[in-house]
C-alpha cells in the first residue's frame, strides 16, 4: 500500500507522526511525505523539522492520503496548487484521511460536502462553513473519508483504519507495540470534560480557529 502524508510549514507534529507510527507498520507499506517544495518542513513550534524529498507534482496517485493540521493549515488551504492536488489525488485513493484541521483542507477541496466529519473542537465551525457536517467525535468514518479530531485523535483513527485494512489482530499488535494505553493525569481532554476555566483560558489563543 502506498501511503502519502502531506506536509506544510507549521504543521502539528503529532498530527502526522502519530498516524505514521501506526500506518507504517502495515506490511509492505511505503510511506511518502510530500510538500510543495523539497527541503525541511518545520512544525508549528519550529524546533522540529521533517525533510521532504518528494514534491506534489511527483505523486500522481496513492492508496491512502493523510492530511495533518496545525497553525499553517489556513495558509496552505489558501494555496490553489495544494487544494487542486488534494482533489486530484483523492480520485485515486482507497482512503482519504485527515487529522485535526487537516479536515479543512479536504473540505476546501470539496471532498467533505454534506458528509459527517470532525476536526479540532476549535475549528468545527470552520468545517461547517466549508460544507461538511461537523461531529464532535474522536474520529468519523464516511465511506472512504476518515477524519480525526485534534492531534492525538489521529492515533485512534489510524488504529481503527489499520484494523479495517488488515484486521484486528495486526491493529492490536501495533497498539501494543507502540504501548498506546492512554492513562492521562487529568480528566479534561475534551470540551465535555474540561473545567470551564481551563477552556476559557485556552480559547483566546487557539491556533486552530482562524
Amino acid at each position: 500500500m502506498d501511503i502519502t502524508i502531506l506536509l506544510f510549514d507549521r504543521f502539528t507534529a503529532l498530527d502526522a507522526i502519530g498516524p505514521y507510527e501506526v500506518l507504517s507498520r502495515l506490511p509492505g507499506a511505503t510511506v511518502t511525505f510530500v510538500a510543495r517544495t523539497r527541503g525541511v518542513v518545520r512544525t508549528d513550534v519550529g524546533s522540529l523539522g521533517v525533510e521532504v524529498a518528494t514534491t506534489l507534482d511527483e505523486v500522481a496517485r496513492t492508496d491512502l492520503l493523510l492530511v495533518p493540521g496545525g497553525p499553517g493549515e489556513a495558509q496552505e488551504r489558501a494555496v490553489s496548487e495544494t487544494v487542486e492536488w488534494v482533489r486530484a489525488i483523492d480520485a485515486t485513493t482507497t482512503w482519504t484521511t485527515s487529522v485535526c484541521t487537516g479536515a479543512l483542507v479536504l473540505a476546501q477541496a470539496g471532498l467533505l460536502a454534506g458528509r459527517p466529519a470532525t476536526t479540532h473542537w476549535g475549528a468545527l465551525h470552520v468545517l461547517e462553513r466549508l460544507g461538511a457536517v461537523p461531529v464532535e467525535s474522536r474520529y468519523v468514518e464516511s465511506d472512504k473519508y476518515w477524519t480525526a479530531a485534534g492531534v492525538s485523535a489521529g492515533i485512534d483513527m489510524s488504529l481503527a483504519l489499520l484494523a479495517r485494512i488488515a484486521g484486528d489482530d495486526l491493529a492490536q499488535m501495533v497498539q501494543l507495540g507502540i504501548e498506546y494505553d492512554p492513562d492521562p493525569p487529568f480528566v479534561g481532554g475534551s470540551t465535555r470534560s474540561a473545567p470551564a476555566h481551563i477552556r476559557a483560558a485556552l480559547e483566546p489563543g487557539l491556533r486552530y480557529a482562524d
